[in-house]
């Protein structure tokens, strides 16, 4: 059944934002607007059901734009407010913003930005990479390529994706699930961005004994926040970054590579303040966050 009417606005067009407007928009049942600094009139899509090319209308001024129903947030996390006059122009008291991006606490981050626009946190797992500006690709990892909340918001959110192969589970321990995707984005984005190397970096056997670290820190601060995790969630989590495909990059690795800032604070960084906020140490975590701090302020 067409939602052709059905109105969504992607602000982010890097490896994951262009991998769900191009994908939304091969589907062909949402109307479906790319906001960016450059117009863009097709996207190449690399997926494993088969490369299709995707017609897109974007926009490149905010004055341009009007609200819509869905408004998907793609951008890094720190440029989170560079997104302001987009996400002023796009929502109305209807509109749902999903907020595609790592770390955790989503709605809170966007809450100054969005007026009476509700805020819907979602978990991305699939792995998008921008070839060119209009050249995406998507792997698949896991089970699920998102997750959401298992609310009414969250469904509709799924709602979107029906007809399209990308995946979106439902969950209702967010907080949880929210955790365990920080614990990735811990060790992935870190490691990748400070060696410069893909995910086969990950396979090193230094580099095995620094993930379980990472990650034995990470699991007692997500304990005291609340988090519900498993009693060998460090090895669980381990186990699971260890199978990620060796060619795979990540958003700190490609940012890095582009001479861009990185998103530490979001990641590390929350880390290392909800640790101090619960009294439990992370000196490891404490210190991959000095050094991709001073990584991302070189790179201004």
């Amino acid at each position: 059944m067409s939602d052709r009417n059905t109105t969504v606005a992607v602000i982010g067009l890097g490896g994951i934002g262009g991998v769900a407007a191009a994908s939304l928009g091969h589907a062909g049942r949402l109307e479906v607007v790319a906001c960016g600094r450059r117009p863009l009139d097709r996207m190449k899509l690399e997926r494993p059901e088969g490369e299709v090319e995707v017609s897109m209308r974007t926009l490149t001024d905010p004055e341009d734009a009007t609200p819509v129903d869905w408004v998907l947030l793609v951008t890094k996390a720190q440029d989170t407010p560079s997104a302001a006059p987009w996400l002023a122009k796009l929502c109305g008291p209807e509109t749902r913003v999903a907020v595609m991006q790592n770390g955790i606490d989503h709605a809170a981050r966007v809450a100054p930005f969005i007026g009476a626009a509700t805020a819907v946190p979602t978990i991305v797992y699939y792995n998008g990479e921008r070839i060119a500006p209009d050249h995406v690709r998507i792997r698949h990892i896991g089970d699920a390529d998102m997750l959401a909340p298992d609310t009414d918001d969250g469904r509709a959110f799924s709602a979107l994706f029906d007809d399209v192969p990308i995946t979106v589970g439902l969950s209702a321990d967010f907080t949880t699930l929210a955790w365990r995707k920080l614990m990735i984005n811990l060790v992935v984005n870190p490691i990748t961005a400070l060696t410069r190397l893909r995910q086969a970096v990950l396979q090193h056997p230094d580099i095995l004994d620094l993930t379980r670290t990472i990650l034995d820190e990470a699991v007692a601060v997500a304990r005291a926040d609340g988090a519900v995790l498993e009693p060998d969630e460090a090895a669980r989590m381990a186990a699971l970054i260890k199978a990620f495909p060796r060619d795979a990059g990540s958003s700190m690795y490609f940012d890095v590579l582009a001479d861009r800032p990185l998103e530490s604070r979001q990641l590390t960084g929350a880390l290392v303040d909800i640790g101090a906020r619960h009294g439990v140490p992370t000196p490891v975590n404490t210190t991959l966050l000095a050094l991709t701090n001073a990584v991302s302020d070189a790179n201004g």
